[in-house]
């Protein structure tokens, strides 16, 4: 299953013995404009959630960790979900999320050069223009509106993904920049963000060194978020005013990250699924190395607004 839907085919691929955890419900949509139909109209949820727990004990048994185990529930989540989710009608437009463009140690969240294309070309090809996501931030956009950012600040962004953008004539949109522990090899260095910045990219922290911040302290927080503005005010002049909160899971954002956020001056947050954000963010949709063009169709159309990616 997994191979199939890595693939580019068009054929619908067949779903094994799979699990999906049960998606959370909406609490904090503020638009009338999103659906709430829940995914249970199709799937047990109550029968999803029993087998996973019966799955959990059998790995656990077996010697398995929560690694070993996260990308193939991803894939059989986001099989399933395309399969069997349901569509959402769409009044505003969709931000995309992606992360590395042929560098494959980023694991489930690379996509190769040719997806990548392939994506975007398929998105053109069933009428969606593509923006920058500032756009949709500002004014909501349209339905057939979309959005591209990458977060984690590596370095194909520049050498794989702008080029094909710029090929394609799309605007080239927002990078989020966090530190982490790699050579310049692998993530941008402050000079390619000056190239990048210079194409029209927009440049948002993605904060200082990547943490979860449901597990930091207060003050740690402060140094992540208005120390992060402080070294981009330092090496390249401006202060972003944009944050995509690491990880992006609803459970990743508190309510004290929420204030010192708007303390620290940043005036857009980005999370993950559209109805599962914490309050006061913007949702983007994630976009993963599983996704051939039977799950980036379901994506388009809403199958995965109350999805998160999950480790």
């Amino acid at each position: 299953i997994c191979k199939k839907s890595a693939g580019q085919g068009n054929a619908r691929p067949r779903l094994n013995s799979c699990f999906v955890s049960g998606l959370k419900q909406n609490r904090n949509d503020r638009g009338s404009y999103l659906s709430r139909m829940e995914f249970g109209k199709k799937l047990s949820r109550r029968g999803f959630v029993e087998l996973k727990r019966q799955l959990k004990q059998a790995f656990r048994m077996a010697g398995l960790q929560r690694h070993h185990i996260a990308p193939m529930r991803m894939c059989c989540e986001r099989n399933i979900l395309a399969a069997l989710g349901h569509a959402r009608k769409r009044y505003i437009g969709r931000i995309l999320c992606y992360h590395t463009v042929g560098q494959s140690e980023w694991g489930v969240n690379d996509v190769t050069p040719r997806q990548f294309r392939r994506q975007l070309e398929r998105a053109l090809g069933a009428g969606f223009n593509f923006v920058p996501a500032s756009e949709i931030v500002r004014t909501g956009g349209g339905p057939k509106d979309l959005a591209i950012t990458f977060d984690d600040g590596l370095k194909s962004v520049l050498t794989h993904a702008a080029p094909i953008l710029t090929d394609l004539g799309l605007p080239v949109s927002e990078w989020s920049d966090g530190r982490h522990q790699f050579s310049d090899d692998f993530v941008l260095s402050w000079r390619d963000i000056e190239t990048l910045l210079g194409t029209g990219a927009d440049m948002g922290s993605h904060s200082a060194t990547h943490p979860q911040f449901n597990h930091i302290s207060v003050n740690q927080m402060v140094d992540e978020l208005a120390g992060s503005r402080e070294l981009f005010n330092k090496r390249l002049g401006f202060m972003p005013a944009t944050f995509a909160i690491p990880f992006g899971q609803s459970g990743n954002w508190t309510e004290d990250a929420r204030k010192l956020a708007r303390e620290a001056g940043y005036s857009t947050i980005y999370a993950q699924a559209e109805e599962t954000r914490p309050t006061d963010t913007v949702a983007r949709t994630f976009v993963t190395k599983y996704d051939g063009d039977f799950i980036f169709d379901a994506l388009l159309k809403g199958k995965f607004d109350s999805w998160e990616e999950w480790f």
